[in-house]
């Protein structure tokens, strides 16, 4: 950003406060600004953030005008026949299409060609290093990150290009396989503001458009599109409901009687549960900053219902690792798979990740690239290493135990079918004694890893 802005005539300016209202206010003192522009975030701790700049500029006597910029529409804009929320994902996904088929959102305005010099003397800046924001350790444990990402508006619209021609034909037959290269791996772009929602929804309509016109099918770009509405579903949730990302939508699911153990906890994150879908999964979050959408949802149900452990400590991980962390589709995705929405998955479903992989990585190609210690098991052993025949481990030179190659399970499937079974009754009694307490309905989404 700070590169591409010296490119216009106007490079980037750097502050640390304590509060942005108050360095926004000096930075417009200093300066001779009349107005301030942002964009709309949904999240209630920016909201609370944005008001307070709102109101210290508009104090001193600075014009503040705010956007839409992250989503498609405001979500004060989607709204039922009555003026309410919407309690559920597809009216809200079906109000969004027609609205888009009357309105469409505007395409982004092209950058200017130059930016207004700053004042001289120049604002004064802290140097990108001034800010500390990682420690030298951590700065070392990150740079194998630029192996895979290209960070920017060129990177962004290189990868939204590379999918449209290489990945989205085939998106709705291949999204959910986590053994090949099946989404856009646009989410952290799209986080991080180096491409629009409008941008990317305009352009896999086009190609839809295209697809339909040579009689082919364009199923592919209405499929990526309904992924994509689970990320404009969370900023509706989030801004309607801001409590989802500390507690369940549905009142009586605070009742869960959530294990408190750590050591689990240790296990889940590490990747090492001894469930080789899920321990794949957890290691390629922690080395690539990101995780495909269908491994999101095997190894954030294997927390809730195989560990019984609470969903906020799985969001405050994924929080941590992933690079399009952002809180309203955090707190949608694990308020879907802890079973917080009346229109997903109940509280008491389990999700078998031996089952998962058989489906989504069925010659465990994802699973040895992330498993080394487990690439010479037959594809038949590869998902459940644990039920293989010694014989068959010791062919795979795999070891399983605390001090092998490869742990055994930290719950055999029967544990955590019992546990959950328990805790499940304990809500289900939690539920039959709520009187008229329950929050409105949300829709199923787990709107990250497009």
């Amino acid at each position: 950003l700070s590169a591409d802005l010296a490119a216009l005539g106007s490079p980037l300016v750097l502050r640390r406060a304590p509060a942005s209202a108050a360095a926004l206010a000096q930075l417009a003192a200093e300066t001779g600004a009349t107005s301030l522009h942002f964009n709309h975030l949904y999240d209630p701790i920016s909201l609370v953030r944005d008001n307070d700049a709102k109101a210290t500029l508009a104090a001193a006597g600075v014009s503040v005008r705010t956007h839409r910029g992250d989503a498609l529409y405001e979500p004060w804009h989607v709204l039922d026949a009555q003026g309410a929320p919407f309690s559920a994902f597809d009216p809200f996904w079906e109000r969004v299409r027609e609205m888009v088929a009357a309105d469409p959102p505007a395409a982004r305005l092209r950058p200017p060609r130059a930016l207004p010099p700053p004042p001289s003397p120049a604002p004064p800046s802290l140097a990108l290093t001034d800010l500390a924001l990682l420690s030298p350790d951590e700065e070392a444990s990150n740079h194998q990150l630029a192996r895979r990402w290209a960070p920017g508006e060129a990177g962004a619209h290189a990868a939204l290009r590379a999918f449209l021609a290489a990945s989205l034909p085939a998106f709705d037959a291949d999204r959910a396989k986590a053994d090949r290269a099946s989404t856009s791996r646009l989410s952290p772009h799209l986080h991080w503001g180096e491409v629009s929602v409008v941008t990317v929804y305009g352009a896999v309509t086009a190609v839809g458009a295209a697809l339909a016109a040579a009689g082919a099918d364009p199923a592919p770009a209405a499929s990526f599109l309904r992924q994509l509405a689970f990320r404009e579903y969370g900023r509706h949730m989030c801004f309607h409901f801001p409590f989802t990302h500390e507690r369940s939508l549905l009142e009586h699911l605070r009742a869960a009687p959530w294990r408190l153990d750590q050591r689990l906890f240790k296990a889940w994150r590490t990747g090492r549960t001894g469930y080789p879908l899920v321990d794949a999964g957890m290691r390629e979050l922690w080395a690539t900053g990101w995780l495909h959408n269908r491994a999101r949802v095997v190894c954030a149900s294997f927390l809730v219902k195989h560990l019984t452990l609470p969903w906020q400590w799985g969001l405050k991980h994924f929080w941590d690792a992933l690079l399009d962390a952002d809180l309203e589709c955090c707190a949608l995705g694990w308020q879907y798979v802890s079973g917080g929405l009346p229109d997903g998955h109940p509280f008491g479903c389990l999700v078998d990740p031996a089952a998962e992989a058989e489906k989504y990585d069925p010659t465990g190609s994802y699973v040895r690239a992330w498993l080394p210690a487990l690439a010479r098991l037959p594809d038949a052993w590869i998902h459940a290493p644990w039920r293989a025949p010694a014989r068959v481990l010791e062919d795979a030179g795999v070891e399983l135990g605390p001090d092998g190659d490869y742990p055994f399970p930290v719950l055999s499937p029967d544990e955590a079918a019992s546990g959950l079974a328990a805790a499940a009754n304990v809500v289900s009694r939690s539920a039959s004694g709520v009187r008229g307490g329950g929050a409105a309905s949300a829709g199923p989404a787990s709107g990250t890893g497009v």
